[in-house]
């Protein structure tokens, strides 16, 4: 019995030791499956919290842009109705324009024919300049004259003279008339042209400050789309390391998938191994048997040849198995 087993231990040890082997073999891989799905799941975690942080980004720089696009609107508005301002502005002036030019080149007009006549009433001398605004007392010079050579018992030289004098004065009477008229008309003309010359004042001052307010707004405008561009770029740049984290959550996934289909066929693989392993030990076991048994009749076969040589040796009567085992090579 005891022999028996000792017999039978070198034949199951190698499928023993095959198993050991299979089995720590499959413990590895399945260690080393174990740690690089741990580490694939914690780099997949991160990249889930970094879409996240990203797609939370981009909500906020949406919503950036959306109050910036609502200012531009807003300050578009503005900037369309201060144009319009300045365009209502310019057709007041365009029209006011022609009445102030029209206006001034009269002026200038009178001026140059007011000082044609101040110069023909100044010809008289210098009593006819301190008197081109007395038209009382002319008129009064002149009735008295006219008065005198009606009334009083004159000489042909005096009423000649009187006569003289009295065109004299009338014809500077007429004169100084006629300059009160013109300047009269030149007073009119600069009445109004101060006035629409006041007016174009302010209508360039109103030009100027719509363009100071245009000029502001423009200048917003800019600083609104540079914001807004930036906005734009900043949010192309947090898209992109989104898709980019995006990509490699599914190259993750992809080698997850990988790591999963490989555990299963291990797993799959095991199992067989062990369904398998008590057929594949009773088919190994069968031939060694054999071999055993095959060789322990061998032995007694000898055994048994040896005890008959020796008796043969000593004269004794063999037995016809004892024969058969002496000669049974020489029959063979």
């Amino acid at each position: 019995m005891v022999q028996e087993q000792n017999s039978g231990n070198p034949a199951t040890a190698p499928s023993a030791a095959a198993s050991a082997s299979t089995t720590k073999k499959d413990n590895r891989s399945e260690n080393s499956i174990d740690s690089n799905q741990k580490t694939l799941f914690d780099f997949k975690k991160s990249l889930i919290e970094e879409q996240k942080v990203g797609e939370t980004h981009i909500e906020e720089i949406n919503q950036r842009i959306e109050e910036t696009k609502k200012v531009i609107d807003e300050e578009r508005v503005k900037l369309e109705a201060e144009r319009l301002k300045l365009k209502q502005i310019n057709e007041v002036k365009d029209a006011d324009y022609a009445k102030f030019t029209e206006l001034k080149s009269n002026l200038i007009e009178e001026r140059k024919r007011m000082k044609t006549l101040d110069s023909k009433a100044s010809s008289g001398g210098p009593r006819s300049r301190r008197d081109r605004y007395n038209l009382s007392n002319l008129t009064k010079a002149l009735e008295q004259i006219e008065r005198d050579i009606q009334t009083k018992k004159l000489s042909k030289d005096e009423e000649r003279r009187l006569v003289v004098k009295s065109k004299e004065i009338a014809t500077r009477l007429h004169a100084l008339k006629v300059i009160h008229k013109k300047e009269d008309t030149f007073k009119s003309l600069a009445t109004k042209f101060d006035d629409i010359k006041g007016k174009m004042n302010e209508i360039f001052d109103q030009k100027a400050d719509v363009g100071k307010g245009i000029g502001k707004i423009k200048s917003n405008l800019d600083e609104l789309l540079n914001r807004r561009e930036e906005l734009y770029e900043e949010r192309r740049g947090v898209i992109h390391r989104v898709r980019e984290a995006g990509a490699k959550i599914e190259m993750v996934d992809t080698q997850l998938n990988a790591i999963e289909f490989k555990r299963n066929r291990l797993q799959h693989s095991s199992e067989r191994q062990r369904r398998y392993s008590p057929e594949r030990k009773i088919r190994h076991e069968i031939p060694q048997d054999k071999m055993r048994k095959n060789r322990e009749n061998q032995e007694l076969w000898n055994s048994l040849k040896e005890v008959a040589m020796k008796k043969m040796s000593s004269g004794e009567k063999l037995t016809f198995d004892e024969m058969k085992l002496i000669y049974a090579e020489e029959f063979d």
